[in-house]
């Protein structure tokens, strides 16, 4: 049974948490799906992610793209994923169920702390899922470094 981790982004945007969330994940051994909401808005992460990082790139793709099956990290809006992950991340606000927290490895929700849309969202994914027995932990920077919160 797996765990979910909400990280409450207030000092570095997503762009920039996003790539070490998926460097520690690819060090698991772990597929990744990362689940948005917006065709266009996993375009343009498709783009930061290839061309953000000093270090080198995250070998990921976009589904529907040549080789989704074999992707390490797929970007996608869909509930399921070619590259059958062990790992989703969701981020602007995409659903994730109880039976995906519990039969995954890892799921992590991504939200943005300066936007109160997103906060109230976190929230009540928290109580949905919490509510149905699933492990979580509740992960802030606001101090500036990464901090546990809460754990239930």
């Amino acid at each position: 049974m797996g765990a979910v981790y909400f990280y409450h982004l207030t000092q570095r945007p997503l762009e920039a948490t996003l790539p070490q969330l998926l460097e520690r994940a690819l060090l698991q051994g772990w597929r990744v799906a990362v689940r948005g909401r917006d065709e266009g808005r996993m375009g343009w992460l498709d783009q930061k992610l290839w061309l953000g990082r000093e270090e080198g790139f995250l070998p990921h793709g976009l589904a529907g793209g040549p080789h989704e099956a074999a992707q390490p990290i797929l970007l996608t809006t869909q509930a399921s994923a070619a590259n059958d992950p062990q790992c989703v991340m969701a981020i602007d606000g995409a659903e994730v169920s109880p039976q995906e927290v519990m039969a995954l490895e890892r799921v992590c929700v991504l939200f943005d702390g300066n936007d109160g849309e997103a906060l109230a969202k976190a929230r009540t994914q928290w109580k949905a899922l919490t509510d149905e027995g699933c492990a979580a932990q509740y992960w802030s920077e606001e101090s500036g470094r990464w901090e546990k919160k809460a754990e239930r």
